[in-house]
């Protein structure tokens, strides 16, 4: 590798870095993701420029380019923002998946024969770590995509079956440099790993699922920088690493937001405490209003925090709340929105669904930001949220999420929710607060009842 080609990967490396950088903020964050593209096209050319080839290599190669980026194309423009946990969850597991690829087409070039070397603890770890991260990222997708089971499969002494197979792993590892050319050592490696995913994701109830989201995306960006030591290739090690640290930086980030282990999310078990919850509607009372209640009372009110949870994104409500927003600031209304860490099923899951409606970024207010402001505000509602504002996280020692900070509305004055039943969300948890005295339900589709709301507003005024 020349200076030129070594240059080049340094400027790559810095335009990934002042990407992930922008992505920190929505103001920035699609300058920021134009900049790491245009740094990975560098990374690309660059590393096939000082590389030589055969024809029939170059086909392959453009032919791979050529069908990914269609199909990337194709997903951007088509997959809803309501699925984007889950094409975040495949595109996850096939970064998995072609790296355990990679790994295991340079020990067949090798004839299966390693030794103890960094090269051949990079093919390993590429095997492993590629493995647990596509099958745990399939597993994900099925549940968010409701195909299994959204609620934790519990095993009998899960978290030490889930160990003990851990350990099995690494000892094939080892056993496969101690014995190597045995190509049933490599095959029974891999199906351990495709197990351990499968089993470290089934406990995971669908509450949990932003910290799994954001652990296996650090895992394909860890198992990146390994393929990146295989092939000597600074960029990819970099790009890997980058991804591999912000992903761990964001899961710990979840976890704290949840008040949850990172020992637990990694052994499995993570929000396993959640046990034969009803999924059917308490016989609790409850006051339902209509839409023209809900814009009286919110004619009376002068501080007003909206709470967005994934109803919002469900309903493809946002931009109906954007009008809903510019009605109440139009009345000189004080509007803020409380976003809680983990709202919706993927990390930072609002804040992008309000930014694509031009919802102004100063008006989002993070847990710690907007707690201390609903004991001054009139109306807090609730849009499509459950867990994120339900109190068991504090009260009910037997609950999932005890330990969990929320968002807490019940110091408002008043408390509006918006949900399509009483039916209990994707976690299966009753939340109390739809009983207080202080809330009106408003039953329906999210967005069919903002404009209700909004025209019923608009005839008051």
């Amino acid at each position: 590798m020349d200076s030129v080609h070594i240059i080049l990967y340094f400027i790559s490396s810095i335009l990934f870095i002042l990407g992930i950088k922008m992505l920190s903020s929505p103001l920035t964050a699609r300058r920021g993701n134009m900049i790491s593209f245009l740094g990975m096209i560098i990374a690309i050319i660059t590393t096939l420029s000082y590389i030589e080839y055969e024809i029939s290599s170059i086909i392959y190669i453009f032919s791979g380019i050529t069908t990914g980026g269609i199909l990337g194309l194709i997903f951007a423009k088509k997959v809803q923002m309501t699925s984007m946990p889950q094409m975040v969850a495949i595109f996850n597991g096939l970064g998995g998946l072609a790296s355990s690829l990679i790994a295991f087409s340079e020990i067949i070039k090798v004839n299966n024969t390693i030794s103890f070397n960094l090269i051949s603890v990079s093919i390993l770890m590429s095997i492993l770590i590629g493995s647990v991260t596509f099958s745990g990222s399939i597993t994900g997708f099925l549940k968010l995509q409701s195909l299994i089971t959204g609620k934790p499969i519990l095993i009998p002494l899960r978290n030490y079956f889930n160990l003990l197979i851990l350990l099995s792993a690494i000892g094939l590892m080892i056993v496969s440099v101690l014995y190597s050319g045995n190509t049933l050592l490599f095959y029974t490696l891999l199906g351990v790993c495709l197990l351990l995913g499968i089993l470290i994701v089934l406990p995971i109830g669908g509450a949990d699922m932003p910290v799994v989201i954001a652990l296996l995306n650090s895992y394909s960006g860890i198992v990146a920088a390994f393929t990146g030591f295989i092939f000597s290739n600074v960029a990819l090690i970099i790009s890997g690493s980058l991804i591999g640290a912000s992903g761990l930086i964001l899961t710990r980030i979840m976890t704290k937001a949840m008040n949850r282990s990172l020992v637990n999310v990694v052994l499995g078990g993570f929000g396993a405490t959640a046990t034969n919850i009803d999924s059917e509607a308490s016989d609790k009372n409850y006051k339902s209003g209509s839409s023209d209640d809900i814009a009286s009372l919110l004619e009376y009110s002068e501080n007003i925090i909206i709470v967005p949870g994934y109803g919002l994104a469900v309903a493809q409500a946002q931009h109906s709340l954007k009008e809903l927003l510019d009605v109440l600031e139009n009345q000189q209304k004080n509007v803020l929105f409380a976003i809680h860490p983990v709202a919706g099923r993927m990390p930072g899951h609002m804040n992008v669904l309000l930014a694509e409606a031009n919802i102004d970024y100063e008006l989002l207010l993070d847990l710690d930001q907007v707690n201390e402001k609903f004991s001054q505000t009139d109306v807090s509602i609730v849009i499509g949220a459950n867990d994120v504002v339900n109190p068991a996280a504090k009260l009910d020692k037997n609950s999932p999420i005890y330990g969990m900070p929320i968002l807490e509305i019940e110091k408002s004055k008043s408390i509006v929710v918006l949900k399509r039943s009483m039916n209990p969300g994707f976690a299966g948890l009753d939340n109390d607060i739809f009983y207080n005295e202080k809330t009106v339900m408003l039953f329906g589709d999210a967005k069919d009842s903002i404009d209700s709301v909004t025209r019923s507003i608009k005839e008051l005024s």
